[in-house]
């Protein structure tokens, strides 16, 4: 039997795209190799609170996924005493960071390269930190496995990764989906994202501000934790009766605004993947999205593509879609469409692969 040392050091229930993705993985994983033996080291906060998704037992570590001190102390040191110590053969540290030394084979998922690629976005002095811990990581990995061609193009050109290392597993959508004949008749617009600088957020604010008060349509962003960056802009644009700011909704909340939504709108100006569209479109919201590489990849003929930062063709574009249902109608046939085409199962099926060949040296 084979043991695999997941680190989960970063797990607290706070982290979004990254959480969603072991969540969504481990079981799949599990139901598809029952034959591994999989070991969870928890940090404090997920040890807490459980995790009956994963597949394995849960090992505490003591470590706080939102002390950033002690945090990256664990993934420079603890995990790969860890793994010793209970006698894994493979590591999967699957959030960018890791040991940069460890005895025990490791893969890596590199999500993105925010750092590198976009240091201002990264608030403090933790850009170069970061930027030391991936690069160490992704040395000391056998196999580093990225989300999307783009992020694995940047693991080549930014941290010297050998292509010959490199699995591209892309992710997918959520097992949910709103009905087939959920009503879009609605003037709702969603966004969803936690609030780090380079969603952009502020940039849908701005948009929205420009359409007429009379043809203005309601806004709900989701994924914010604590005091919203985004509440003075609210104030500022005098938007306080059609924009409401919320934090991480509960599931079945979540589905509600899916359902009812118009439209999804994403305004990033950086992404390794782009959950967010395919989690949209698996649902039939047609999409809005920055015109990046990456979102690309994913969203292909299926969305609208709008430049981030120019406020008023995405305000143009939100009100156009918002008057036209049926071309919303066919926008959300075309989504469901490309969503079909991502599924945890291959996912899954990749990460196996992956963990094979590190293990095979």
């Amino acid at each position: 039997m084979t043991r695999i040392l997941v680190d989960l050091l970063f797990h607290t229930g706070r982290k979004g795209g990254m959480e969603s993705y072991v969540r969504q993985l481990y079981p799949r994983l599990g139901a598809l190799a029952p034959e591994l033996e999989l070991i969870g080291l928890a940090s404090t906060e997920l040890a807490a609170t459980g995790a009956p998704w994963f597949p394995g037992r849960l090992v505490p570590s003591g470590i706080s996924g939102e002390n950033r001190v002690a945090w990256a102390r664990g993934e420079l040191l603890e995990v790969s005493r860890r793994a010793a110590r209970v006698g894994a053969d493979l590591v999967h540290a699957p959030a960018n960071l890791g040991p940069v030394r460890t005895r025990v084979p490791m893969v890596l998922t590199i999500h993105d390269l925010l750092p590198f690629r976009h240091p201002e976005y990264v608030p403090g002095p933790y850009a170069p930190v970061l930027r030391g811990m991936i690069r160490g990581a992704a040395r000391a990995a056998r196999r580093v496995l990225t989300v999307s061609e783009s992020s694995a193009d940047d693991a080549t050109t930014l941290l010297g990764v050998d292509p010959g290392r490199i699995d591209v597993v892309p992710l997918a959508g959520g097992s949910a989906a709103a009905p087939a004949d959920a009503d879009r008749s609605s003037d709702l617009v969603l966004a969803i994202g936690n609030r780090m600088p380079h969603k952009n957020f502020a940039a849908l604010l701005e948009a929205i501000a420009l359409i007429p008060a009379d043809r203005r349509p309601r806004v709900v962003v989701t994924g914010s934790h604590d005091d919203d960056p985004l509440a003075p802009e609210v104030r500022r644009l005098g938007l306080a009766d059609r924009v409401r700011l919320e934090g991480w909704v509960a599931p079945d909340e979540l589905e509600r605004l899916y359902a009812e939504a118009a439209l999804f709108v994403f305004p990033t100006r950086f992404e390794g993947f782009g959950l967010p569209l395919v989690e949209a479109m698996s649902r039939g919201v047609p999409v809005v999205a920055s015109d990046l590489p990456v979102l690309r990849e994913v969203g292909g003929v299926a969305a609208r593509w709008i430049d981030p930062d120019d406020h008023d063709v995405l305000a143009r574009t939100i009100e156009s879609l918002l008057s036209d249902p049926e071309e919303r109608e066919r926008m959300s046939r075309a989504g469901r469409a490309r969503a079909a085409q991502f599924s945890w199962e291959r996912t899954a099926h990749g990460t196996l692969e992956s963990f094979e060949r590190a293990l095979a040296g």
